[in-house]
């Protein structure tokens, strides 16, 4: 398994904005070049993160990204399903009625297993400890 790029970019976004005061509205140049995200592929990206609430897109010459959801609230699981969907390992463990087998299939356990630890370790990651942890950009590409 493998997160697309656009959830790699729906992150970076997420952290860019998990540096600045609440309220700000960040321009949406300013994250693309500061998070090496494509400019226009921002633009998609931020409307998955606007449609699950975790950001507002402001229209307009003074527009850009504002966080809506603290830093301290969002969470990584809450970004990476914006930008994926459901985490699904296996489409069984979604759809079991899409498989004859899952009352009696081994695998059926052990894939839903790891659905609900890597749910579990996303959740547990807030955008405010990614942030403690990258530390700021530097001047130069902010």
């Amino acid at each position: 398994m493998q997160i697309t790029r656009a959830t790699e970019y729906a992150v970076r976004c997420a952290l860019h904005l998990a540096f600045e005061p609440s309220g700000r509205v960040v321009p949406r140049r300013e994250i693309a070049s500061a998070r090496e995200i494509p400019e226009q592929f921002l633009g998609k990206i931020a409307q998955r993160l606007a449609r699950a609430g975790i950001i507002r897109i402001h229209q307009g010459a003074r527009g850009g990204y504002e966080l809506l959801v603290p830093a301290s609230r969002l969470t990584l699981l809450a970004v990476v399903e914006a930008a994926e969907g459901d985490l699904v390992l296996n489409t069984c463990v979604m759809h079991p009625r899409t498989c004859s087998r899952t009352c009696v299939c081994a695998a059926h356990r052990v894939w839903s297993e790891a659905r609900r630890q890597l749910r579990a370790t996303l959740a547990g990651v807030t955008f405010a400890e990614l942030a403690a942890q990258e530390g700021p950009l530097p001047n130069k590409r902010r």
